[in-house]
């Protein structure tokens, strides 16, 4: 059976779904996403009950323990391996991200072309640099070596009759090579992906289209709409739709020069041309700008942050009252399995 979207990741996303290009309720608003009615049963699957601090401890003390493991595990199948202990990821408590205050939002509009995090990188270049400590191994080692190698490491590439039509595929950690294994040994099964919570992520992708499709939802984009009409920004039907357009053109400008990814692109030469630096992109984060302002007023003018949020709490207060059981026992399962 082809796995599901997990259920602490439908969770997360139901919390901000409404809110795409424009984040939580401000300050001065009652509601937040954070209060979320079903977060209490969800939160405990992605770790929304530690603080940023100890979800970042937690993060790196189980890395450590996994690659020991994949060290062991490349051991045992001939291959040298030196645990890579730097995860990437750093957890934040997002306040790098406040798109309903105007300040933020004049500076970086949506934070698409104009992302406060590629400025926290440029302040802190170190945290660019993370080498991998296999790299040398790896090059020393022929074509077919490197091959087996990283299968071994992560498994088997999906064969085409594996895949779905986007692309998408089962995840199974029996096939994901050493690493899946050694995640699997630490974490032990994902409660949220198992087979017994199969029905409740069913019905969490239907509250899902539930809270999308809704008429009072539809009522407040209008309203949002005729806003931005109003103010020269024709054309939106749907408020997320105003940051999806400025995404859209970034994404067509950066296809131009890295096509499909599926033909390697010389970035070395002395012909290439960032894109990222370009004048078309310069161009579009000036109308980033404009129109996220513009977005801003029209949120503030229809309270779209707390109104949407109101709709999107009496769903979930509703599917809750509906699923309670379900709830309740999966919210058990992950408590357990940490």
């Amino acid at each position: 059976m082809r796995s599901t979207v997990p259920l602490a990741a439908l969770a997360a996303s139901a919390m901000v779904f409404i809110l795409t290009g424009c984040g939580g309720a401000s300050s001065d608003d009652k509601l937040s996403y954070e209060d979320s009615p079903l977060s209490q049963y969800l939160s405990a699957a992605w770790g929304g009950d530690l603080s940023p601090e100890e979800q970042q401890k937690k993060m790196e003390e189980q890395q450590t323990k996994v690659e020991d493991l994949v060290a062991q595990c490349m051991a045992d199948e001939g291959f040298e391996y030196t645990p890579n202990t730097d995860t990437g990821t750093v957890v934040s408590d997002g306040g790098e991200w406040e798109p309903e205050k105007r300040e933020w939002v004049e500076k970086y509009g949506y934070g698409f072309v104009n992302s406060p995090f590629s400025e926290q990188l440029e302040e802190n270049p170190s945290e660019q640099e993370s080498s991998d400590p296999n790299a040398d191994y790896v090059t020393s080692l022929s074509e077919s070596e490197q091959a087996a190698f990283y299968e071994t490491l992560y498994g088997a590439t999906p064969a085409e009759d594996e895949l779905a039509e986007d692309g998408s595929y089962e995840y199974r950690w029996e096939d994901a090579g050493c690493q899946g294994w050694a995640q699997h040994e630490i974490q032990g099964d994902d409660p949220s992906q198992s087979e017994e919570f199969s029905a409740l992520r069913t019905k969490m992708e239907e509250l899902m289209t539930t809270m999308q499709d809704s008429p009072e939802l539809a009522d407040l984009n209008a309203e949002w709409a005729s806003c931005m009409a109003d103010k020269g920004e024709p054309g939106f039907t749907k408020q997320s739709e105003a940051g999806e357009s400025i995404m859209e053109e970034q994404n067509k400008i950066y296809d131009e020069v890295y096509g499909d990814g599926s033909e390697p692109v010389d970035t070395e030469a002395a012909d290439f041309e960032d894109p990222s630096e370009g004048p078309e992109m310069k161009a579009l984060g000036e109308r980033e700008l404009e129109l996220a302002v513009i977005d801003l007023e029209c949120r503030e003018k229809t309270s779209f942050a707390t109104k949407s949020l109101e709709i999107q709490f009496a769903l979930e207060e509703k599917f809750i009252a509906e699923n309670k059981a379900e709830l309740e026992a999966f919210k058990a399962a992950a408590e357990q399995s940490k």
